[in-house]
């Protein structure tokens, strides 16, 4: 059985590989829609109960805690220098989520979807919609590949 569950949080980004507009330091509000595996307790039973609570519970804070209202930004990126002598200099940080490549809405997925397994859920597929036209997926068998071609090391990929 599958339970899809829907959030949402708002981020800024720029993606300094690309020679257009997104080049730029710009936001979204990015959709997420999750497809969890969810297992029956107990087999004897005829009735299945989810607490939808529970998916909320830990996603939820996450995101709050992680990305909204953050900068996601790739540590190779040269603005990184600027911003952290401007954070030095008026002593305060902003809000930063680190990737370790460029914050596109495809590794934005990819590092989701293991965020959401290392949470302890089964997620069998992950939509991250970055405009009202332009969604991208990843299921499990598109995470476990990626994964291993980019060397992440999870216990679960």
């Amino acid at each position: 059985m599958q339970i899809v569950k829907a959030y949402k949080f708002y981020a800024a980004h720029r993606n300094q590989d690309l020679c257009d507009k997104c080049w730029n330091l710009h936001g979204h509000r990015y959709g997420v829609e999750v497809t969890f595996n969810v297992v029956r307790k107990d087999p004897d039973q005829d009735a299945v109960t989810t607490l939808f609570g529970d998916f909320d519970a830990k996603i939820e804070p996450f995101l709050k805690n992680h990305y909204d209202h953050s900068l996601l930004l790739d540590r190779n990126d040269p603005l990184v220098k600027y911003l952290e002598a401007f954070q030095d200099e008026v002593d305060q940080s902003f809000k930063i989520k680190w990737f370790d490549r460029p914050t596109s809405v495809e590794n934005l997925c990819l590092m989701l979807f293991g965020e959401f397994q290392d949470l302890g859920f089964d997620v069998e597929k992950i939509e991250v919609k970055e405009t009202d036209s332009s969604t991208v997926a990843y299921t499990k068998d598109d995470y476990r590949e990626e994964s291993g071609v980019l060397n992440i090391d999870r216990e679960d990929a």
